[in-house]
């Protein structure tokens, strides 16, 4: 089994893994943990540590809380192997023998949200610009300039978007992020699910800066070409942080497409074990979701295509299957309807795992869009969906940053101008409803009068 492992090393040492100008390897932090097969190519993360209000609850993701990368304070995360057969014995054998080990996580393998079912495409993208406000967005100045837009996925080629747009875009490899032993420079990946989702999000953001990191490149024993490693999105949000934290204050924008999850248990301890990550706030990915998102970033992820009335085939979890961070309160979980406004069948419902209340919104999807994998294939899956709520986000982002309209007061604006669906109010199918442009910059004006 592939797990994380964190530690509690000296402060020095964490002091180096966290500094980006320095780096330490996992033989500097954890050389020789007993029973483990370490991954020497991985880099080691510096995992912030949750700091509750007064009384509050530093496992729970639902108070308030900051997060402290003080050396005295973060911790080290290295990823590795245990036997499958002996997992259980020797977690119990390696939190006993080494005091400096904090805790031992699923390390989980995520896969794209692709869609189930031959359908063809309803509708194009231009319906979907038109959908999501478009043309209202641009006369307002929303056009998603000087907004950082990260996609994460199984990488972007910059070519092939740009030639379905019709017009060139801003890819920014300079603040892109790589995966060890993934080959490929950003922008420059084959044509597959990240390029897709790359198109979507620039339908409603045509004017941000696409920050390209291929997760879903990640190569282990037995995988795909399109799954990746846990581990690797905990290093990518390390990375964002750093981009958002570089960026001037006035103007801190940051939003970030997570079209992927975990689709089985397979890969994760049981739940109620304290590794478990499809129900734990403790795991160390969902303390970053956390962490990124309380530091400014909107972090937006899809809920999976696991709806009833056409379930994925690779959906393992007998219920509840929006799980992890896909669930997680601080993050925008996407479902998706197609642009007549019908709930597409394999949409996932709720209620969520890390957070009853799930998904939150619905946006578009199943439509003739970026050609990634064929002119007659739509782009589909709440893997679209997500990208094209993402682009929305980004445009208001424009003059909207972070520090004059917080990520958890756009979320609530979001939900609140939302056009509901179904069941008055929320609903598992559709969250609080389908987004709707009109309602957010109304709201957006109010808000600037006020």
């Amino acid at each position: 089994m592939r797990v994380m492992i964190q530690l509690r090393p000296s402060p020095d040492l964490v002091a180096a893994v966290a500094d980006p100008e320095r780096t330490a390897s996992t033989a500097d932090v954890a050389d020789g943990l007993p029973g483990v097969e370490l991954d020497a190519g991985f880099t080691p993360v510096a995992l912030p540590r949750p700091l509750p209000a007064a009384g509050g609850d530093p496992l729970s993701l639902r108070g308030p809380l900051d997060f402290s990368m003080a050396a005295e304070d973060a911790s080290v995360l290295v990823r590795g192997t245990l036997p499958d057969d002996e997992t259980a014995t020797r977690v119990a054998m390696l939190l006993a023998l080494r005091p400096d080990v904090a805790g031992v996580f699923a390390d989980p393998v995520i896969e794209s949200s692709l869609t189930c079912g031959g359908d063809p495409p309803v509708g194009d993208w231009h319906d979907v610009e038109r959908l999501i406000g478009g043309p209202e967005l641009r006369a307002e100045g929303l056009d998603g300039s000087g907004v950082a837009l990260a996609v994460l996925d199984t990488g972007v080629n910059a070519a092939h978007t740009a030639r379905r747009l019709g017009r060139d875009f801003t890819l920014d490899a300079r603040r892109s992020w790589v995966p060890a032993g993934v080959r490929g420079r950003p922008g420059e990946f084959e044509v597959d699910h990240g390029t897709m989702c790359a198109f979507d999000a620039l339908i409603g953001a045509p004017r941000a800066s696409v920050i390209d990191i291929p997760v879903l490149l990640s190569r282990r024993p037995g995988g795909s070409a399109i799954d990746g490693l846990l581990s690797d999105a905990v290093a990518a949000f390390a990375h964002l942080r750093t981009v958002l934290q570089d960026q001037p204050a006035a103007s801190r924008a940051l939003v970030v497409s997570n079209s992927w999850g975990s689709f089985s248990p397979e890969w994760d301890f049981p739940v109620g074990h304290p590794g478990n990550y499809s129900d734990g706030p403790a795991h160390p990915f969902n303390v970053m979701v956390a962490a990124l998102e309380r530091a400014g970033a909107d972090v937006l992820f899809a809920a999976g295509n696991c709806g009833t009335q056409c379930r994925d085939g690779r959906c393992a979890f007998p219920d509840r299957p929006i799980v992890g961070a896909n669930s997680h309160p601080q993050a925008l979980s996407v479902g998706g309807v197609d642009v007549r406004g019908h709930r597409v069948g394999y949409s996932s419902q709720g209620p969520g795992r890390l957070s009853d209340r799930k998904p939150d919104l619905c946006a578009y999807t199943h439509f003739s869009g970026s050609h990634a994998f064929g002119v007659a294939e739509p782009d589909s899956g709440t893997s679209a969906a997500t990208p094209v709520l993402a682009g929305l986000v980004a445009a208001v982002r424009t003059r909207w940053p972070c520090t004059r309209l917080s990520p958890a007061q756009l979320r609530t604006l979001l939900r609140r101008s939302a056009d509901d669906r179904g069941a008055l109010g929320f609903d598992y199918d559709h969250g609080y409803g389908v987004v709707d442009p009109t309602g957010v910059l109304a709201a957006l004006r109010r808000r600037a009068e006020s």
